[in-house]
């Protein structure tokens, strides 16, 4: 039923790339992450969405709160304007935001700034096609090889403005979808992580009628993500616990992700909120294909309760930008990641965080979080084995043998999933199980072998 086996976490990747990562480039700020190069890559992607019409590219802007986040912008800025580009500078906005306004405002491309959940000092840029979707891999290995070649002067210089509404557009849009939502006399508790949401998400959740609290949503280009939002959820928890509301919403310092928090306390994870999100979709006949995509790493009973629920599974690699390829390659709408990454097609080709807490309670219909029914999560056990080159593990054959028997021994009660880090020099082990007491025997036998093989 769901992903069983050794995995070796590699996703297609096309040509060889230097700066671009899985989620655009990103690094420190002012080190690796310079004004110059941010100008440069600008200008490179502008200049590759020329329009044939010979109009200038028009190119949406905006960021988040880190205190880089001004310096980064004006050098984008620049570098869209010495490619002949319009630069529009939509200011603080989430991540979603940029598709979403790509797609109503007919953008060429979308520049966003920001390093999600990672701490102030470091920065990214993002970008967005004028479908609305992040680059492709060859688009970014196009881009980074024009950063070696001499750049042709344009024949005019571009221009460099503000974008105004930017954020009315983006909580429009979310009235829109959610207009049929009525929170009136619904108590939320929100955690803003001093990011991209701290206007956004207060707003939205009132104009829908909610009696809301809000942490961590006074942002001084420092605190973003500083012990608050979808990474560090203590805040939300206390919070929660100590006051009478019935929900909270974490969010992370650009707004793509969300974990809710019920009203006992607990964490509700991506696999679950998709659970509830995809029954909810498929019973209302709005879920495209009757079907979702998930990651490797997503916990067995999901599966198991998709396929009570009539719900096709597709099963990705680690990470959105894969999750998101399996959608558009089916037609789906609705997938995501235990992190708290959920992308509903039906809104916008992106994760969204505010958009996935409304989502949840739509789902929920009134009900209460605490009482959810969307799957029954399976015991797991997650060890990182510190070994002396993650790569080994493709050649390990005893360790592949291992997992094979005990794979064997979990079939259709659970599962067993190796993988090594993309960044670091581990592998992580997994083993979900009826019981925590098999879980952890099991995911202890593994561990062993994979340390006296490879550590």
């Amino acid at each position: 039923m769901g992903p069983r086996g050794l995995s070796l976490g590699a996703a297609p990747s096309g040509a060889a790339r230097r700066l671009f990562g899985t989620d655009g480039v990103r690094g420190v700020a002012g080190e690796f992450l310079t004004a110059e190069l941010a100008l440069s890559l600008a200008r490179a992607a502008t200049a590759r969405v020329a329009r044939s019409d010979g109009r200038a590219p028009r190119v949406l802007i905006i960021r988040d709160t880190r205190e880089s986040g001004e310096m980064l912008e004006s050098a984008v800025a620049a570098g869209v304007a010495a490619a002949g580009g319009e630069a529009l500078l939509g200011g603080i906005l989430p991540t979603p935001g940029a598709p979403l306004l790509i797609a109503r405002h007919g953008f060429d491309l979308g520049v966003v700034l920001s390093a999600s959940h990672n701490p102030y000092r470091d920065n990214g840029i993002k970008f967005f096609g004028g479908d609305g979707y992040k680059l492709s891999d060859a688009t970014e290995a196009e881009i980074e090889a024009a950063l070696e070649e001499p750049f042709p002067t344009p024949e005019h210089p571009g221009r460099v403005r503000a974008f105004h509404g930017a954020l009315e557009d983006y909580l429009r849009a979310l009235q829109e979808r959610f207009e049929d939502l009525d929170l009136t006399g619904r108590r939320i508790l929100l955690d803003c992580a001093n990011g991209a949401t701290f206007r956004a998400a207060p707003e939205i959740f009132r104009r829908l009628g909610a009696d809301i609290g809000v942490l961590a949503h006074e942002p001084d280009g420092r605190n973003i993500n500083a012990n608050s939002g979808s990474t560090h959820m203590q805040r939300l928890i206390a919070g929660i616990q100590a006051g009478d509301d019935e929900i909270g919403f974490a969010f992370d310092g650009d707004g793509d992700r969300m974990l809710a928090v019920d009203r006992t306390g607990a964490v509700v994870d991506g696999d679950e909120l998709i659970a509830l999100a995809a029954i909810h979709l498929r019973e209302s006949g709005r879920l495209p294909g009757n079907g979702v995509a998930v990651t490797v790493m997503t916990n067995y009973g999901f599966h198991t309760s998709m396929a009570e629920h009539g719900v096709e599974v597709a099963t990705t690699a680690v990470g959105d930008r894969y999750v998101l390829e399996a959608l558009r390659e089916r037609d789906w709408a609705l997938g995501g990641e235990q992190s708290g990454h959920i992308i509903d097609r039906n809104f916008v080709p992106s994760g969204d965080g505010i958009a996935s807490a409304l989502l949840t309670l739509e789902a929920l219909a009134g009900g209460d979080l605490a009482d959810r029914h969307g799957m029954e999560k399976l015991p797991q056990t997650l060890v990182n084995v510190k070994v002396r080159d993650r790569e080994a593990l493709q050649h390990a054959a005893e360790v592949h043998e291992a997992v094979g028997r005990e794979s064997a021994a979990l079939e259709g009660r659970g599962r067993v999933l190796l993988r090594p880090s993309g960044t670091e020099p581990l592998v992580r082990v997994m083993v979900e199980a009826p019981t925590e007491t098999e879980a952890q025997a099991t995911c202890a036998r593994l561990v062993a072998l994979v340390e006296a093989e490879l550590g």
